[in-house]
């Protein structure tokens, strides 16, 4: 009699530990789903935004465009598109910063393999949801930035090259898996210069890659 309630004592450990490792399991599960992106969501944040409409007297609605900002937005697609990762300068990388503040961006949690720019297995569902969101029709044909970051983590010398490399990962599986143009994605590195929160700068959140979406699918094809 005492071997079975010990029997049936031991059983119901089992269970318990069986139950809190599945519930354990599932939580993470769910917690590392969380972490990546629908195609959805992309567009989404990435759709160009709505620009103030004015009426004409006999035309009826027009968009109203800063010449400033289109002459802008043409310098950056003639100089930056095509140009190498590596080519950048510092200047030149704080240029493409302060052009793109404004526009519609996402910045995607990607994780890459231990000092590597190889992109880890969990984080391929959303490179795959990008793919399919920049060849959506209400996005295609636009350029974007494809920007890497790092955390504080290293010098400043190696988390710039690491963030280099790691944008043009992105850049080679969209272009390869997606038959997305090259010259559509402008890749840039800032490396741990532009941490997303300070304050905690080893934090995962620091190591992310932003897309912005450039809007000027017309301006893009004149440069083909």
């Amino acid at each position: 009699m005492a071997n079975f309630s010990a029997t049936k004592t031991l059983t119901a450990i089992v269970s318990v530990a069986a139950l809190g490792a599945t519930v354990c399991l599932s939580a993470g599960a769910a917690l590392a789903q969380d972490k990546n992106v629908t195609e959805d969501q992309i567009v989404r944040a990435l759709a160009p935004e709505k620009k103030p409409l004015t009426r004409g007297l006999s035309v009826g609605p027009q968009q109203t465009v800063d010449p400033t900002v289109a002459a802008a937005e043409s310098k950056f697609v003639q100089k930056f598109r095509g140009r190498s990762t590596r080519s950048l300068s510092s200047a030149e990388r704080e240029e493409i910063a302060t052009i793109v503040k404004d526009k519609p961006k996402i910045d995607l949690e990607i994780n890459f393999d231990y000092n590597s720019a190889d992109i880890s297995a969990r984080s391929l569902p959303s490179v795959q949801a990008l793919g399919r969101a920049l060849t959506n029709n209400d996005l295609k044909g636009s350029t974007f930035v494809v920007a890497g970051h790092t955390d504080a983590a290293g010098g400043e010398a190696y988390n710039q090259d690491l963030s280099e490399r790691r944008a043009d990962a992105i850049k080679r599986y969209l272009v390869d898996k997606y038959g997305i143009n090259g010259t559509d994605l402008v890749t840039v590195g800032y490396g741990k210069s532009k941490l997303k929160d300070a304050s905690q700068p080893l934090a995962e959140v620091n190591r992310r890659v932003q897309v912005v979406n450039m809007e000027n699918k017309a301006t893009a094809a004149n440069a083909k």
